[in-house]
């Protein structure tokens, strides 16, 4: 990789990109195909943090619109990041890639506490960081604790890995062919469009920092990659009008 844009960035990985054609859990195969291309932009000299989602196996809004408390709920769902991203640490490890999985909510026997200038010497001595249990708040999304982490660390970018969803649409492009996908938009643009980008909060903590956000297909060949490179494969949302 010769150039490269974005030295320092926070992964968001959609529990659904995990969960690849399966209907539920972790396909190992495509879980496989994500750890390669971390380790290549890694090799390449990348810094790379990665908070991972807990869909694919639990979805606690969902568990509280059909009676669980909703603390209990999400709770639950942090538990299903922290698998996710045990998973992730193995098969990165597997392929000769250092990681380092720091969760926020004390879980010793498997994971490190989250502490943030913990967090940053593992970047600094090359080793990939994984952001397990989200926030370790109830009541809010891992979009929240991606926004957040990205600004704590210094990320230049925070990178929203999608499962076959290449970008930013004015409509569903899902349920009507003539959706308009945008290649770049201000942050205030979509704030103004009301556009689904992601939370509100994790979008004004975006907005807050002028922390770039590349909404991008998983799926593509080398995705990551060519998002570090600058190369245009999704939408940038960012503070340039």
């Amino acid at each position: 990789m010769q150039y490269i844009k974005y030295k320092r960035i926070l992964l968001k990985l959609s529990g659904e990109s995990l969960r690849g054609r399966e209907s539920f859990g972790i396909d190992v195969s495509v879980l496989t195909e994500i750890a390669r291309q971390i380790k290549q932009v890694h090799e390449a000299g990348v810094e790379v943090a990665i908070v991972p989602g807990g869909g694919n196996i639990w979805r606690g809004v969902v568990a509280s619109n059909r009676g669980m408390d909703r603390a209990t709920a999400d709770y639950i769902g942090m538990l299903a990041t922290v698998i996710n991203s045990l998973a992730l640490q193995d098969i990165l490890e597997q392929q000769g890639v250092v990681s380092r999985t720091l969760s926020a909510i004390p879980i010793q026997s498997v994971a490190e506490p989250y502490i943030q200038r913990r967090a940053l010497r593992h970047l600094e001595k090359g080793r990939v960081v994984i952001f397990a249990a989200g926030t370790g708040n109830p009541y809010m999304t891992t979009d929240t604790a991606a926004a957040l982490r990205a600004a704590e660390i210094g990320a230049e970018a925070l990178l929203m890995a999608k499962n076959n969803v290449d970008g930013i649409y004015d409509i569903d492009p899902s349920k009507n062919p003539q959706a308009k996908k945008f290649h770049h938009l201000s942050h205030k643009e979509a704030m103004l469009q009301h556009l689904n980008v992601m939370d509100a909060t994790a979008f004004s903590l975006c907005m807050e920092n002028n922390l770039p956000i590349i909404v991008f297909n998983i799926q593509l060949s080398s995705s990551i990659e060519r998002v570090v490179r600058g190369e245009s494969i999704g939408t940038v949302v960012d503070s340039n009008d």
